[in-house]
């Protein structure tokens, strides 16, 4: 059974509202339970109090960045499982590099597109 098949719960972290609620209409309907968090600190406090599979972060947020957050969440051994998704508007080959050095399993570039998304769960 592929990922496709399989009720993933996916956390969408982005300052802009408009960007959490796009992942959310591709993927529901698929099945997949999509939560919504507006910043790093906020969704630390979702992530300690809930179990998902995926994280679509934002690099560019306020207070604290997304490389942040990812670094953060990869150095903590109950987040290891996570897919951390880089979900951004800004992404130069130099940049995905150094994003998917720093704990980003992929890069997904804003605006997003249906089959882009649906890609990252095979």
């Amino acid at each position: 059974m592929t990922a496709m098949h399989t009720s993933l719960k996916v956390v969408v972290i982005d300052d802009n509202a408009t960007n959490r609620l796009l992942p959310g209409l591709f993927l529901r309907p698929l099945g997949h339970e999509v939560n919504e968090c507006n910043g790093a600190q906020e969704a630390l406090q979702w992530l300690k109090d809930n179990h998902c599979d995926m994280v679509l972060l934002d690099i560019s947020m306020p207070s604290i960045s997304g490389l942040q957050l990812c670094k953060q969440l990869r150095s903590d051994r109950n987040y290891q499982h996570l897919k951390i998704i880089a979900y951004t508007a800004h992404a130069m080959p130099d940049e995905v590099l150094l994003w998917e050095s720093s704990g980003f399993d992929k890069v997904l570039l804003k605006p997003i597109r249906k089959d882009d998304l649906l890609a990252l769960f095979i």
